[in-house]
């Protein structure tokens, strides 16, 4: 879901983990009250080109890299 979503809906959070690429990350959204924020990046699937089957392999790395981060925090907190 988009995050304004859940900015509107005026949401609380103990931790807001952003995922963009470094080069858009300025353009994240901002949380509004107090929590941890965290930015992982990782490149940007939209960005990948080709066919649906090309697409599809260049997006699995990234998944599985943003899965191995996740686990990876919940084993340390």
């Amino acid at each position: 879901k988009p995050a304004k979503e859940y900015i509107d809906r005026k949401e609380v959070f103990d931790y807001v983990v952003t995922v963009c690429d470094e080069s858009s990350a300025e353009r994240c959204p901002m949380f509004p009250g107090k929590h941890e924020r965290m930015h992982w990046g990782f490149p940007d699937p939209s960005a990948i080109q080709g066919t649906d089957d090309e697409k599809l392999a260049g997006i699995r790395p990234i998944r599985d890299a943003i899965e191995k981060k996740v686990k990876e925090w919940i084993a340390t907190n």
